[in-house]
């Protein structure tokens, strides 16, 4: 009896070492890795994609290969993505607000639980024009658009893109109409507002900041209720500011690796973004550069931090028709 205790001790020890061991498993990848990116380049999840690809590297010890596969308003690269091979080697990019309404728009049978999300930063919307145009502010712009209904022509990236989220909700909350141009991307928007081909542009910040500072597109608001300084220009007034009460809530950008994946990839990538993600000057500096907010989280904390987003969109999208599945049935509730 006096050995078989310290035997069974011993036992017990190995087989906690060991659940503990699997718990904590150390992913390391062998070759490199596919990170589609749903969009054209330049634009800002191609942007802030190539930023932490980079940071990752250092630590994973593999390439990762970005790989832009725009169409269908994102939907097209994100289905490859999920329908790859569930190896933990194909991930995607992106705002977690598109992701969470394909279902929605019917344009992808997925939701946001389906994914463990990695989120590196918070993208603005800003409503910026050809610096041609004669609108030298917001209220300008407010007064052509309900004076001339339907004709002021908007570039976005397509629906469900951020810049279409952020006319839907300037339209809903001003009540205006606009012309939409769709492009398959933020940055082909943007370029489109500078050169002339459309008057207007409600992407984000980031795919339009160096526009801005060459003064071929003039920033009128920020579409929220919190002004942004760019570096370079100066501030950019909210949104709120023109129409008292509005609001949109925060647009969380990150890279998106399906939950099929084996468990010691997001164990991993959890570990990573607790530990280095979180403090990576590189993707701080890109935020300060373009406008955006630093805001790495990974998890059931994105998770809870995108929901908001989702949800507002969801159910402007439900109030303009334009929904293909009623929200509440695909669980997003009404706000």
């Amino acid at each position: 009896m006096t050995t078989a205790r310290p035997l069974r001790q011993l036992l017990v020890a190995s087989l906690l070492a060991a659940a503990a061991g699997g718990a904590f498993a150390q992913w390391k990848p062998d070759r490199p890795i596919t990170l589609i990116v749903p969009w054209a380049p330049g634009g800002s999840t191609d942007q802030v994609t190539r930023v932490t690809a980079a940071e990752l590297e250092k630590h994973l010890g593999q390439k990762i290969v970005i790989l832009n596969q725009p169409g269908a308003s994102g939907s097209v690269g994100t289905k490859n993505a999920l329908a790859a091979p569930a190896d933990g080697y194909t991930w995607t990019a992106g705002g977690a607000k598109d992701l969470g309404t394909y279902k929605v728009l019917g344009m992808l049978d997925t939701s946001i639980s389906d994914w463990n999300l990695y989120l590196n930063v918070a993208h603005i919307a800003v409503v910026g024009v050809n610096a041609d145009t004669p609108y030298k502010t917001m209220d300008d712009l407010l007064k052509a658009m309900k004076a001339n209904p339907g004709t002021v022509s908007v570039a976005t990236a397509g629906v469900n893109s951020s810049g279409h989220s952020a006319i839907e909700a300037l339209s809903r909350a001003a009540g205006v109409t606009y012309k939409h141009v769709t492009y398959d991307g933020g940055a082909p928007a943007a370029v489109a507002a500078a050169s002339g081909e459309t008057q207007v542009t409600t992407q984000l910040a980031a795919e339009q900041t160096d526009m801005i500072r060459a003064k071929k597109i003039r920033p009128l608001a920020v579409v929220g209720d919190k002004s942004i300084e760019i570096e370079g220009f100066g501030t950019i007034p909210p949104l709120s500011q023109f129409v008292p009460g509005f609001k949109d809530p925060i647009n969380y950008f990150g890279v998106f690796v399906p939950k099929a994946a084996p468990p010691e990839v997001a164990q991993t990538l959890n570990r990573l973004w607790a530990t280095e993600m979180s403090k990576s000057e590189a993707l701080r500096k890109y935020a300060q550069s373009r406008g955006a907010m630093f805001a790495p989280m990974a998890g059931e904390e994105a998770q809870k931090a995108v929901f908001p987003a989702v949800q507002a969109y969801a159910w402007t999208q439900q109030a303009a028709g334009k929904a293909k599945v009623s929200p509440d049935t695909v669980g997003i509730p009404k706000p």
